[in-house]
């Protein structure tokens, strides 16, 4: 973690942003005071493998067939 000032920043905000890039953690001062962090944002997210549930599930033949007409009352109110 690494300690910088407000002037500091301001002076080369690219180079503070590339060594956040790099995985360091800055914290901004002013009057001797942290006033804020900055840090990477931790990536958690990883993506699904495609293909993960095959075979797991199969669409019917009728998938896209028109519903019944009792079912489309009840969607409809009546």
């Amino acid at each position: 973690m690494m300690k910088i000032t407000v002037d500091e920043i301001q002076s080369d905000p690219l180079k503070y942003l590339r060594q956040v890039e790099a995985g360091e953690t800055l914290v901004i001062m002013r009057l001797n005071q942290a006033i804020a962090e900055l840090r990477p944002i931790a990536s958690s997210k990883q993506l699904r493998p495609f293909g993960l549930c095959a075979g797991e599930f199969t669409v019917p033949d009728d998938f896209d067939a028109p519903l019944p007409e009792d079912i489309l009352s009840s969607f409809e109110g009546k």
